[in-house]
């Protein structure tokens, strides 16, 4: 009896330990979700910038400083010029537009002393 007692008990104990269970849900439906990549990148992974990268990049946004400062450097040269050759012109103008009223002054008293002589 002691061994039937001992068999039902070692069976039950199989039977409930080899019995198939689900399993539990590790990402449930209603569990917030990151909108960012949450995976860890290590030195050697292939996301992963090495030092040497980083160097160019610093190096190439230094660069890209300096060649911003030339370009603005170039505009403002260019304005200069643009505004000295716009005072030229318009000294240019002025002064055509002085020739031209001695002209028209010069020409109109000419033939006012031409009609006195024929007169």
């Amino acid at each position: 009896m002691k061994h039937l007692f001992f068999a039902i008990g070692i069976f039950s104990a199989l039977l409930l330990s080899c019995s198939k269970k689900e399993p539990a849900d590790l990402y449930p439906a209603d569990s917030p979700k990151a909108n960012y990549d949450t995976t860890g990148i290590d030195s050697f992974s292939n996301g992963a910038t090495s030092i040497d990268v980083v160097r160019q990049i610093r190096m190439s946004s230094k660069q890209y400083q300096d060649s911003v400062k030339e370009a603005i450097k170039l505009q403002e040269q260019e304005k200069k010029l643009k505004e000295e050759l716009e005072k030229e012109n318009k000294k240019k103008a002025e002064e055509a537009q002085r020739t031209e009223e001695k002209n028209k002054a010069k020409t109109a008293e000419i033939p006012a002393a031409g009609d006195a002589k024929t007169e």
